[in-house]
């Protein structure tokens, strides 16, 4: 199972080799996001098929980032390594900030999902032969800006930014603060956090530069080159200088993004004044950032169903069943075949009500379906869908009780499970495997469903419609 570290400005680094070549063209695609929004994100990473995997923890809930190739990374073996993190965590697998060309990808994948493309979080995108030179009628207004700059300040230039020029930007941030009108929380985080990136020059995961006139700056901007975008992290200039911006971003454009085809000057934060000035800069397109909330067939249930076959039904466990549920969960002997110890997930003490509980939170989180199997009215097991593959997938397990083995009843109640879940619920497959050692489950199982492999310690096994 994939194994997170936080990403901190220590360890960021890793994540350089990934998005140095990523075309994703979305901010949150690059270290210095990850480094700059920790507070909001707290994101981790791991690495498998080649791949970065990030995963962010916010207020609404844990998503991922879309899988990032290295070279030869396998995208589609990463996803599959975050739904199964998913399905071992209990949770359903939300992948947002995907860019749009990578919809298709999901959308084939995923047949239950939910799709969202907020406005509010899409990114301006901007060529960047554009923003290097505004040319033609649509740029004048900013090269009226720019001639204004130049008439008030003929001896300004840009120059390029590196840790040592720590002093000179650090006096730029004092100057910027006496100027600085803003109140909200937010506009004070961000220039804490905007100061700070710049702080972090000597990492080399950066490009910088400013507007100097007289030994002193009167702008900067701080950026990074991912694939064929350069994302901008920082981007400030003086209030008292008019035309500053404009004449920033030209300069900027024109000494960092000569390899790049597109500028992200990022989000707008809801902030009308920030919409209306990056509007001003005519963006080629908005980079949308989707986000899949992933779901399962189970999603469609409003209730555990009941089965029939011919000496069985399998329903919904209830509480007058909680005595015999509890002799089955915990015969150890039982649980060796099952392949769980309950004790490594439970937490505080056992109680009587805790495996009927947690099999119905897996109902109700639309994770599992735990069917009672009944033998005139009688519990003598269970049947089990779950570990679901979120395409749509899942595992079947049964277990019968001791005193109720050898009779059939394990077969008869897996195949009745197996065909509900297939042309009923609508999976396009089931699988399931049992212990070498085991031959009554072998046996069962070679009885219902074709052989699919086998490692050292399982025999496979897999229906499909």
């Amino acid at each position: 199972m994939l194994t997170f570290e936080p990403i901190t400005a220590e360890n960021a680094g890793r994540l350089k080799p990934y998005y140095e070549n990523c075309n994703y063209r979305l901010c949150e695609y690059a270290v210095g996001t990850k480094v700059m929004w920790d507070d909001h994100l707290k994101s981790s990473f791991a690495e498998v098929a080649g791949c970065l995997v990030v995963l962010n923890r916010v207020e609404e809930g844990i998503f991922f980032d879309m899988p990032v190739p290295g070279e030869n990374g396998d995208v589609d073996a990463a996803l599959t390594a975050i739904e199964e993190y998913c399905t071992k965590k209990g949770m359903h697998p939300e992948i947002w900030v995907v860019p749009a060309e990578q919809t298709a990808r999901l959308c084939s994948r995923y047949s239950r999902v939910t799709i969202t493309n907020e406005r509010i979080w899409r990114d301006y995108l901007y060529r960047a032969a554009d923003m290097a030179a505004f040319a033609g009628r649509r740029y004048s207004g900013q090269r009226n800006h720019i001639n204004k700059f130049r008439k008030l300040y003929p001896q300004a230039r840009f120059t390029e930014l590196t840790m040592a020029d720590a002093d000179r930007i650090e006096a730029f941030w004092r100057r910027y603060e006496v100027e600085f009108q803003k109140t909200s929380p937010m506009a004070l985080w961000e220039l804490e956090t905007a100061k700070g990136m710049f702080r972090l020059l000597d990492r080399g995961w950066f490009c910088a530069g400013g507007l100097e006139d007289e030994g002193r700056l009167l702008a900067l901007c701080l950026a990074e080159k991912c694939g064929d975008t350069l994302v901008i992290h920082a981007e400030k200039a003086l209030y008292s200088c008019p035309g500053a911006y404009p004449t920033l971003v030209q300069a900027f454009a024109a000494r960092f993004g000569a390899e790049c085809r597109w500028i992200n000057r990022e989000d707008d934060a809801q902030d009308k004044g920030l919409r209306t000035s990056k509007l001003q800069y005519l963006p080629a397109e908005l980079g949308s950032k989707i986000h899949f909330a992933v779901g399962s067939e189970l999603d469609d249930l409003d209730a555990v169903p009941a089965l029939k076959t011919e000496r069985l039904v399998l329903d919904e466990l209830t509480e007058d069943d909680k005595a015999a549920y509890n002799a089955l969960c915990l015969d150890d002997e039982r649980n060796r075949w099952w392949g769980y110890d309950y004790r490594e997930d439970l937490q505080g003490e056992w109680t009587e009500d805790y495996f009927l509980e947690v099999a119905r939170r897996d109902f109700d989180d639309r994770l599992a379906v735990n069917f009672a199997v009944r033998l005139e009215g009688r519990l003598i097991g269970e049947a089990v869908l779950y570990n679901l593959d979120w395409r749509g997938g899942a595992e079947l397990g049964c277990r019968i009780a001791p005193a109720y083995a050898g009779h059939g009843y394990g077969t008869e109640a897996f195949a009745a499970a197996a065909e509900w879940a297939l042309y009923r619920l609508g999976l396009d497959r089931v699988v399931a495997k049992c212990y070498k050692e085991n031959q009554a489950s072998f046996r069962m199982l070679s009885s219902c469903m074709r052989r699919s492999g086998q490692d050292e310690i399982f025999f496979y096994f897999i229906k499909t419609v």
